[in-house]
This record gives C-alpha cells, sequence and structure tokens, in this order.
C-alpha cells in the first residue's frame, strides 16, 4: 500500500506531470504521481504506427529531458531533426525560412511522437523513487493552510505540502479549487494524421498560411538514421465548417486535396494514416496558484497549434517550478508557501500569455482576406526574412533559447 503523506503529489501523468515528477525525483523530497490509466502507460513497447499527435521539440526541452536522463534512449528511436523551416503566405508572395546552419546549430528542433516521450519518461520514473498511485481524483483536501491532498474516487486519500496539477486543459483540479479560466474557441478544428509523400521532407518543417487556416508538415523518421524519410506528421487547421468537408473525404480525395493545398511541395501525397479532428480552444486560468496548489501546462494555458509550442510552454513551466521548489527546500522553506507559488506565476503567466496573444495575432492577420492586410503580411515575411537580426531573434524564440 502506497504512504499517504508526501512533500508534493503531481496530478497527471502526460508529458508535462511527468516530467514534474521526474524532475523532483532526486531532490530528496517524497513525490507521488497520481493518474487514472498509469498501468498503460507503463507499458512501454515499441510502437510500429507513428502516434499522429506529435510536439515539435525546442532546445530548451531538450535540454530538460537530457537533465531528466531520457533523452539519450529517445534520441535512438523515431526523433526526426528538423534543420530547416520554410514558411509563406499561400495568398500571396511572402515567405520566411529559417536554417540550423546560420545559427551555428545541429537543429531547430526534433519533432518526436508524444507516446514514445510517455514512454520513456515511465521507464524513468519506474526506478526514480516517484511512488506510482492509479486512481482518478475526486477532490482537494484542505487545510487551514490551504490544499492539502488529494481524494481519489475509490475514497483513498493522500496528504502533501503541494499538490500540482497537470491534468490537462479539461483540468479536474483547477475545477475543484474554483479557479477561473478565461475561454474562446478559434472557431476551427486541427485536422491531425500522418502521410507519405511522394518525395522526401528535406529534415524541413513546413508550414503554409491560407485563408481557411494554417497547415503544417512536420518530418518524421522511421529510425534515427532515416536520411530519406518520406513519412510527416501534418496538422492542418481550418475553419471548422471546412474541416468537417475535409474530414468527410475519402482517402484518395483528401490525399489529393492536401497536395493541392500544400502546393506540391513534396510531390504527391501517396498515403494518409487514420484522420482525427481536434476542436480548438484557447484556455487561461485566472491564477496559476492557490495556497498548496500550483497549476502547469495545459491545466495552466492551452494556445493553438499554429506554432507548436504547448508543450513546450508546459515544459518550461516545470522547469520554472521546480527551480522555486528546490530553492525554497534549501532554504527551508514550506513548498507551499504563498511567495513561492507567487514567483512562480510571475515568471511563467507573463511569457504565456505573450506567446497567446502573438498566436491569435498571427491567426487573425493570416485569416484576413482584406487586402490592405495582405499587403501588410506578406510585406512583414519579407522583411524579416531579409533582416538576420529579426530573424536571429525570431528563430531563437521558436527554439525556446530565449528563457533558456
Amino acid at each position: 500500500m502506497a504512504p499517504r503523506d508526501y512533500d508534493i503529489i503531481v496530478v497527471g501523468a502526460g508529458m508535462v506531470g511527468s516530467s514534474m515528477a521526474l524532475r523532483l525525483a532526486a531532490s530528496g523530497l517524497r513525490i507521488a504521481l497520481v493518474a487514472p490509466s498509469l498501468e498503460r502507460k507503463l507499458d512501454t513497447h515499441q510502437y510500429e504506427e507513428f502516434d499522429p499527435r506529435v510536439v515539435a521539440l525546442t532546445a530548451a526541452s531538450r535540454e530538460l529531458f537530457e537533465r531528466l536522463g531520457i533523452w539519450p534512449e529517445l534520441a535512438r528511436q523515431r526523433v526526426c531533426p528538423y534543420r530547416k523551416m520554410h514558411v509563406w503566405d499561400g495568398e500571396g508572395s511572402g515567405k520566411i525560412d529559417f536554417s540550423a546552419a546560420e545559427l551555428g546549430c545541429e537543429a531547430l528542433g526534433h519533432i518526436v511522437e508524444n507516446r514514445l516521450i510517455v514512454a520513456e519518461l515511465m521507464t524513468a520514473l519506474k526506478s526514480s523513487g516517484v511512488t506510482m498511485i492509479t486512481g482518478e481524483v475526486a477532490g482537494l483536501i484542505y487545510t487551514e493552510a490551504g490544499v492539502g491532498g488529494v481524494t481519489l474516487a475509490d475514497g483513498d486519500s493522500f496528504h502533501s505540502g503541494l499538490t500540482i496539477a497537470a491534468d490537462g486543459a479539461q483540468s479536474a483540479l483547477r475545477d475543484f479549487a474554483g479557479i477561473g479560466v478565461r475561454e474562446w474557441s478559434y472557431g476551427q478544428s486541427a485536422i491531425v494524421t500522418t502521410v507519405r509523400t511522394a518525395q522526401h521532407h528535406q529534415h524541413t518543417a513546413w508550414q503554409r498560411f491560407m485563408a481557411t487556416g494554417p497547415l503544417a508538415f512536420l518530418p518524421l523518421c522511421e529510425s534515427p538514421d532515416d536520411v530519406d524519410s518520406r513519412y510527416s506528421s501534418i496538422v492542418w487547421s481550418a475553419d471548422q465548417s471546412f474541416a468537417a468537408s475535409l474530414m468527410a473525404l475519402n482517402d484518395t480525395d483528401f490525399a489529393e486535396r492536401l497536395a493541392q493545398s500544400f502546393e506540391h511541395c513534396l510531390g504527391a501525397v501517396e498515403q494518409v494514416a487514420k484522420r482525427h479532428c481536434i476542436p480548438l480552444v484557447q484556455r487561461h486560468a485566472r491564477t496559476y496558484f492557490q495556497p498548496g496548489l500550483a497549476l502547469v501546462g495545459d491545466a495552466a494555458h492551452s494556445i493553438h497549434p499554429l506554432a507548436g509550442q504547448g508543450v513546450n510552454l508546459g515544459l518550461l513551466d516545470v522547469e520554472a517550478l521546480a527551480q522555486e521548489i528546490l530553492r525554497a527546500q534549501n532554504r527551508g522553506v514550506a513548498m507551499a508557501d504563498v511567495s513561492i507559488l507567487r514567483r512562480y506565476e510571475r515568471e511563467r503567466m507573463g511569457h504565456n500569455l505573450t506567446m497567446m496573444a502573438a498566436m491569435e495575432s498571427f491567426k487573425r492577420l493570416f485569416g484576413a482576406r482584406d487586402l490592405r492586410l495582405l499587403w501588410l503580411r506578406n510585406c512583414a515575411l519579407r522583411s524579416a526574412d531579409s533582416l538576420p537580426l529579426l530573424k536571429n531573434t525570431l528563430a531563437r524564440e521558436a527554439m525556446g533559447l530565449s528563457l533558456s
């Protein structure tokens, strides 16, 4: 039977929650990770098919995974570095290109399947000393000092000095705590799937902006030494009615429509895996903490996948909160001290809001059909492409290096 008392309980065993628990595992603190489906997540067998859900890991996220000790094994799997990024306006002539060589680095980032990351985190957690508790959280325990633990649906209860909510965009803990959320729909859905094209992807991430929404092709590799892979993960964000019509197409017609919308940059789309359609909603918690409770990742914020920054922002939350916790531990300060949690919120909320505002501005600018805005955005892309300092700044932000 698991102990009943912990210094920290992390709820949610996705990429962000598992990273949070593993980041604190070596601290000497008593850590528990609680999630409803840990048995399935602990099954770390190899997957033959690509996961339709991928993340474009920034350099900052890779550094965190190196610190957690999972990167070497992860890099031996289907991790695909992208060395170039090509972004262009489908309604005009504006474009911008980024190159790792120009920045003096090996890669701009790495495309990794979500479930491969979770599997490696689970493998590391099994030998980390973190207590794994399978169960669904049914409520929070409150003390005079604030949140003091969680109760599970089966009646079990566990006490903690600090509870960390990493249970996703529909966070139950956030709701239990009564933390309000600003939420609005983008009026779009994202179609995600894996495709094989006639030409290899050149280790390039491609993004085309269209009036109906952005279309991204993210390169995939079948093995670490795969130099001419023709597989890509696509994220096609589109107005909901258009997305529904795309989902209604058979695979052959969808492949043709996709290749046309991508301007046949990689030739014909020869194969399409099962498609998934995800409504796009932006959420931001009004606060990232209560006494004894902290929110990280999608529990605190979720954004448009336009720049692929959602998970990366969550991993920056992990590192920022971990540093505050470890600093408090060294000073002998209680983990749930409001000043600690407020510093975490101050460091992360501003950056997250800036990124959310930028994504909303991009969506509005590139979704507009006004000729003046069309001219403006094409000029902006061409100008950014021709100004090395601005281009370098944009690239470093996209790589997560501005805060690392």
